[in-house]
C-alpha cells in the first residue's frame, strides 16, 4: 500500500483508512479518534467534517450506532485485500527459491549454476534480490549465437534501469546507483542481474550457465559498466 495519504479524494482516503482499520464496522467516536490521534491524518474539526461528507455522500453507511463501508468501497476494499495476499504469496515463494539456491551454494556439492552465481554476488544481494518482482521484468532476451543477453527491468524511478551483456565485446552494462557506484568497480553483481540470473536459469538453466560461464571465463578483460 503506497504510504502518501490521497487527501484531495475523500473516497479513496476512506479506503486507505479502512486498509489499516480493517474492520468491518466501527464507531462514530472510534473512527474520529484513529483519523486524529492514531493515523494523525486531520485534527479533529476536519476529521468531523471528512466524516460527515462521507456519510453524505454514501461512502460510509450508517447502522445502528456503527458506521461501515459502502457496497462499492467495501468490494475495492475486498479486491485489494486478495490482490495484496496474492503479492505476498508471491513474495514467500520468491523466498524460498532465493532461500534454496542459498542452500545450494553452502553445500559441498553445489551446482554449475551455484557455483558460478557464487563468483558474482553475495548472500546479502541474493537477500535483496527477492525484493525485485519478477513482474518488474519488462523485458528479457536472449540470442547465444549471437552472444547477447538484454532486460528491461521496472524500477522505483520513472525511467526503467536496462541490462545489456555482450560476451563477444566483454561487457556488462547496467545503470541502477547501486551498480554504478558499487558493483561494477569490483566486478560484482547488484541485486538486479542476481534476480535477472534466478529468473533465466528457471527459464533454461543452460542458457544461464552460459553466460555465467563465458563471464567468469575471462572476467580480468570484460567491462561492467554504465
Amino acid at each position: 500500500m503506497s504510504f502518501a495519504v490521497p487527501r484531495k479524494n475523500n473516497s479513496e482516503m476512506l479506503l486507505y483508512i479502512w486498509k489499516i482499520i480493517d474492520l468491518p464496522f466501527i464507531t462514530y467516536d472510534d473512527l474520529l479518534y484513529t483519523i486524529t490521534f492514531e493515523l494523525f491524518i486531520l485534527p479533529p474539526e476536519n476529521a468531523k467534517d471528512f466524516i460527515t461528507t462521507c456519510i453524505k455522500n454514501k461512502f460510509l453507511v450508517k447502522e445502528n450506532n456503527y458506521l461501515k463501508l459502502s457496497e462499492e468501497l467495501n468490494q475495492k476494499l475486498k479486491f485489494w485485500q486478495k490482490k495484496r495476499a496474492n503479492e505476498i504469496l508471491g513474495k514467500i515463494s520468491e523466498v524460498k527459491k532465493i532461500n534454496q539456491l542459498k542452500d545450494d551454494i553452502d553445500k559441498k556439492d553445489t551446482t554449475n549454476f551455484s557455483a558460478l552465481i557464487n563468483a558474482f554476488v553475495d548472500k546479502g544481494t541474493l537477500n535483496r534480490s527477492v525484493s525485485v518482482a519478477d513482474a518488474a521484468f519488462e523485458k528479457l532476451e536472449y540470442d547465444i549465437s549471437k552472444g547477447m543477453l538484454t532486460s528491461k527491468i521496472k524500477g522505483s524511478k520513472e525511467d526503467s534501469y536496462l541490462i545489456e551483456i555482450n560476451t563477444n565485446n566483454k561487457i556488462i552494462r547496467h545503470n541502477c546507483h547501486d551498480f554504478e557506484t558499487r558493483r561494477a568497480d569490483n566486478k560484482k553483481f547488484c541485486k538486479h542481474l542476481a534476480k535477472l540470473f534466478l529468473l533465466l536459469k528457471n527459464k533454461n538453466e543452460n542458457v544461464s550457465e552460459f553466460f555465467l560461464s563465458e563471464i567468469a571465463r575471462d572476467i580480468d578483460i570484460w567491462d561492467f559498466t554504465t
